[in-house]
Protein backbone atom coordinates (compact mmCIF):
# COMPACT_ATOMS: atom_id res chain seq x y z
CA UNK A 1 0.00 0.00 0.00
CA UNK A 2 2.52 2.56 0.89
CA UNK A 3 4.57 1.79 -2.52
CA UNK A 4 1.57 2.41 -4.30
CA UNK A 5 1.52 6.20 -2.97
CA UNK A 6 5.07 6.56 -3.41
CA UNK A 7 4.60 5.93 -7.24
CA UNK A 8 1.04 7.98 -7.22
CA UNK A 9 3.00 10.88 -5.72
CA UNK A 10 5.84 10.34 -8.93
CA UNK A 11 3.22 10.04 -11.26
CA UNK A 12 1.15 13.45 -10.42
CA UNK A 13 1.89 16.32 -12.39
CA UNK A 14 4.34 18.75 -11.58
CA UNK A 15 3.26 22.41 -12.59
CA UNK A 16 6.00 24.79 -13.31
CA UNK A 17 6.59 27.99 -11.14
CA UNK A 18 7.00 31.88 -12.88
CA UNK A 19 10.40 31.65 -12.30
CA UNK A 20 10.74 28.43 -14.73
CA UNK A 21 8.57 29.88 -17.56
CA UNK A 22 9.96 33.13 -17.86
CA UNK A 23 13.65 31.20 -17.76
CA UNK A 24 11.97 29.23 -20.81
CA UNK A 25 10.67 32.40 -22.18
CA UNK A 26 14.13 34.10 -21.95
CA UNK A 27 16.14 31.00 -23.68
CA UNK A 28 13.14 30.80 -26.33
CA UNK A 29 13.34 34.40 -27.25
CA UNK A 30 17.46 34.10 -27.62
CA UNK A 31 16.61 31.70 -30.16
CA UNK A 32 13.84 33.57 -31.64
CA UNK A 33 15.96 36.43 -32.09
CA UNK A 34 18.43 34.38 -34.02
CA UNK A 35 15.97 32.92 -35.92
CA UNK A 36 14.90 36.22 -37.14
CA UNK A 37 18.40 36.88 -38.10
CA UNK A 38 18.09 33.92 -40.37
CA UNK A 39 14.93 35.05 -42.14
CA UNK A 40 15.78 38.44 -42.20
CA UNK A 41 19.26 37.61 -44.19
CA UNK A 42 17.18 35.21 -46.26
CA UNK A 43 14.86 38.39 -47.19
CA UNK A 44 17.57 40.44 -47.87
CA UNK A 45 19.23 38.00 -50.44
CA UNK A 46 15.90 37.19 -52.39
CA UNK A 47 16.06 41.30 -52.68
CA UNK A 48 19.70 41.14 -53.90
CA UNK A 49 18.84 38.56 -56.03
CA UNK A 50 16.05 40.35 -57.68
CA UNK A 51 18.07 43.31 -58.04
CA UNK A 52 21.01 41.42 -60.06
CA UNK A 53 18.37 40.08 -62.02
CA UNK A 54 16.82 43.78 -62.66
CA UNK A 55 13.50 42.67 -61.60
CA UNK A 56 13.55 44.94 -58.92
CA UNK A 57 14.24 48.80 -58.42
CA UNK A 58 15.38 50.43 -55.53
CA UNK A 59 13.62 53.55 -56.60
CA UNK A 60 14.29 56.39 -54.07
CA UNK A 61 15.79 53.77 -51.49
CA UNK A 62 19.05 53.96 -49.89
CA UNK A 63 19.63 50.07 -49.70
CA UNK A 64 17.74 46.70 -49.77
CA UNK A 65 17.17 47.49 -45.72
CA UNK A 66 15.17 50.56 -46.28
CA UNK A 67 13.40 48.89 -49.08
CA UNK A 68 12.14 46.35 -46.74
CA UNK A 69 11.28 48.24 -44.10
CA UNK A 70 10.04 51.52 -45.47
CA UNK A 71 8.59 50.93 -48.66
CA UNK A 72 4.62 51.02 -47.77
CA UNK A 73 3.81 47.86 -49.05
CA UNK A 74 6.78 45.84 -48.79
CA UNK A 75 7.56 46.89 -44.98
CA UNK A 76 3.98 45.28 -44.18
CA UNK A 77 4.89 41.73 -46.48
CA UNK A 78 8.30 41.44 -44.84
CA UNK A 79 6.61 42.47 -41.00
CA UNK A 80 4.23 39.58 -41.85
CA UNK A 81 7.03 37.43 -43.27
CA UNK A 82 8.68 37.47 -39.78
CA UNK A 83 5.48 37.46 -37.84
CA UNK A 84 4.88 33.89 -39.49
CA UNK A 85 8.70 32.62 -38.76
CA UNK A 86 7.96 33.39 -35.50
CA UNK A 87 4.67 31.54 -34.93
CA UNK A 88 5.89 28.88 -37.36
CA UNK A 89 8.70 27.94 -34.51
CA UNK A 90 6.76 27.95 -31.90
CA UNK A 91 3.81 26.04 -33.79
CA UNK A 92 6.28 23.24 -34.79
CA UNK A 93 7.93 22.77 -31.61
CA UNK A 94 4.49 22.49 -29.38
CA UNK A 95 2.52 20.49 -31.48
CA UNK A 96 5.54 18.44 -32.49
CA UNK A 97 6.78 17.22 -29.23
CA UNK A 98 5.49 19.53 -26.78
CA UNK A 99 8.67 21.39 -25.86
CA UNK A 100 10.75 24.79 -27.41
CA UNK A 101 14.42 24.46 -27.30
CA UNK A 102 14.21 26.34 -24.01
CA UNK A 103 11.26 24.39 -22.71
CA UNK A 104 13.48 21.25 -23.16
CA UNK A 105 16.67 23.22 -21.21
CA UNK A 106 13.69 23.82 -18.13
CA UNK A 107 12.73 20.86 -18.20
CA UNK A 108 8.63 21.87 -19.55
CA UNK A 109 6.29 20.03 -21.69
CA UNK A 110 3.19 21.76 -23.12
CA UNK A 111 0.45 19.23 -23.52
CA UNK A 112 -3.33 18.30 -23.48
CA UNK A 113 -4.40 17.32 -20.18
CA UNK A 114 -4.05 13.68 -21.47
CA UNK A 115 -0.94 13.73 -22.13
CA UNK A 116 -0.87 13.99 -25.89
CA UNK A 117 0.32 17.03 -28.15
CA UNK A 118 -1.67 19.85 -28.91
CA UNK A 119 -3.25 20.65 -32.15
CA UNK A 120 -2.39 23.84 -34.32
CA UNK A 121 -5.68 25.50 -33.02
CA UNK A 122 -4.31 24.58 -30.12
CA UNK A 123 -1.33 26.02 -30.42
CA UNK A 124 -2.29 29.38 -31.97
CA UNK A 125 -4.48 30.32 -29.59
CA UNK A 126 -2.33 29.74 -27.20
CA UNK A 127 0.24 32.03 -29.39
CA UNK A 128 -2.63 34.64 -29.50
CA UNK A 129 -3.79 34.92 -26.34
CA UNK A 130 0.26 34.99 -24.67
CA UNK A 131 0.68 38.68 -25.13
CA UNK A 132 4.41 38.00 -25.89
CA UNK A 133 4.67 36.00 -22.51
CA UNK A 134 2.52 38.02 -20.24
CA UNK A 135 -0.05 35.31 -19.52
CA UNK A 136 2.51 33.65 -17.95
CA UNK A 137 2.08 36.82 -14.64
CA UNK A 138 -1.37 34.91 -14.18
CA UNK A 139 0.57 31.66 -13.33
CA UNK A 140 1.39 32.44 -9.60
CA UNK A 141 -2.35 33.13 -9.05
CA UNK A 142 -3.81 29.62 -10.73
CA UNK A 143 -4.26 26.71 -8.59
CA UNK A 144 -2.51 24.74 -11.17
CA UNK A 145 -0.13 27.25 -11.71
CA UNK A 146 -1.50 27.38 -15.35
CA UNK A 147 -1.24 30.78 -17.42
CA UNK A 148 -3.75 33.15 -19.27
CA UNK A 149 -3.20 31.27 -22.69
CA UNK A 150 -2.80 27.93 -21.21
CA UNK A 151 -5.87 28.00 -20.15
CA UNK A 152 -7.69 29.61 -22.99
CA UNK A 153 -5.88 26.70 -25.45
CA UNK A 154 -7.37 23.80 -22.90
CA UNK A 155 -3.75 22.50 -22.68
CA UNK A 156 -1.40 22.30 -19.33
CA UNK A 157 2.39 23.02 -19.01
CA UNK A 158 4.16 20.71 -16.83
CA UNK A 159 7.51 19.72 -15.42
CA UNK A 160 8.75 16.74 -16.71
CA UNK A 161 9.94 14.03 -14.08
CA UNK A 162 13.75 13.60 -13.68
CA UNK A 163 15.29 10.51 -15.47
CA UNK A 164 16.00 7.70 -12.93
Amino acid sequence: MKQKKQQDVKLAKQYPGLLRRLGAWLYDSLVVAAVLMLAGGTAMACVAILLNLGILNLGDYQDASAYLTEHPVVSILYTAYLAFVIIGFFTYFWCRGGQTIGMRAWKLRLQNKDGSNIRLTQAMIRMGTSAFGLGNLLAPFNKEKQSFQDMMAECEMIVLPKPN
